[in-house]
């Protein structure tokens, strides 16, 4: 049986998430749109598709990476023609690539990188509302780089993720940077795994010290 690798890119917007489990299970899912056009190109309806790092409601992806296996003869040129064919435009495969038997998408992936933008402007930008997080002055970068080296390390995040059950709450922030000019700033991290939203709650606590900040300056 061949292991298939995919790096993927897609826009989020119209979708909850990569999946959507337990109460409120959504088809409109990234992975779901993914596994129906593979069991139509494999003909093969138990096909697993897996995920390097599980994306939440209306998040984007430059290179996310999954994999499948199949006994599918199709060349690796037909698989990535075909699944780019019949996926909806704001999905693409970029890349595709065989991979050894014991290759997982989740279990192999060495890190993770997010990104956050934020916009500077006095009047939201129509066409990057999708995109970036609207703000109308210019927080104070030094403050929020001050607060984001707090993070870096190892460290147990329990406070910073909604996970109810998780075998350990220890993470490794291995990057973390937040630059910019006065039209927009970036919020980059890069960990060897996330809890569930804990790369959400750590950009509040980020933010969050530019208010506690300005509030203690006046």
């Amino acid at each position: 049986m061949r292991n298939i690798k995919l790096t993927i890119e897609y826009d989020g917007s119209r979708y909850q998430g990569w999946t959507r489990l337990g109460k409120g299970e959504s088809s409109n899912t990234i992975s779901n749109k993914l596994t129906e056009v593979l069991c139509k190109m494999t003909e093969e309806n138990d096909l697993e598709l897996h995920c390097g790092c599980r994306t939440e409601v209306g998040v984007h992806a430059y290179a996310q990476i999954a994999n499948f296996k199949t006994n599918s003869t199709l060349s690796l040129v037909e698989i990535k023609r075909y699944l780019n064919r019949y996926l909806p435009m704001d999905i693409a495969i970029t890349e595709v690539v065989e991979e050894t038997e014991r290759f997982h998408a989740q279990l192999n992936a060495k890190s993770k990188t997010y990104i956050y933008r934020v916009a500077i402007d006095d009047v939201p930008s129509v066409f990057n509302r999708k995109y970036t997080y609207h703000c109308f002055k210019t927080p104070d970068v030094k403050v929020m780089q001050q607060a984001a080296l707090s993070f870096v390390g190892k460290h147990d995040f329990k406070n910073f993720s909604t996970a109810k059950k998780s075998k350990s709450t220890v993470r490794n922030i291995l990057n973390l940077e937040v630059y910019g000019d006065l039209e927009e700033i970036q919020i980059t991290i890069c960990a060897d795994d996330f809890l569930h939203n804990m790369a959400r709650i750590m950009i509040c606590g980020i933010v969050w010290s530019v208010t506690v900040n300005s509030i203690y300056m006046r």
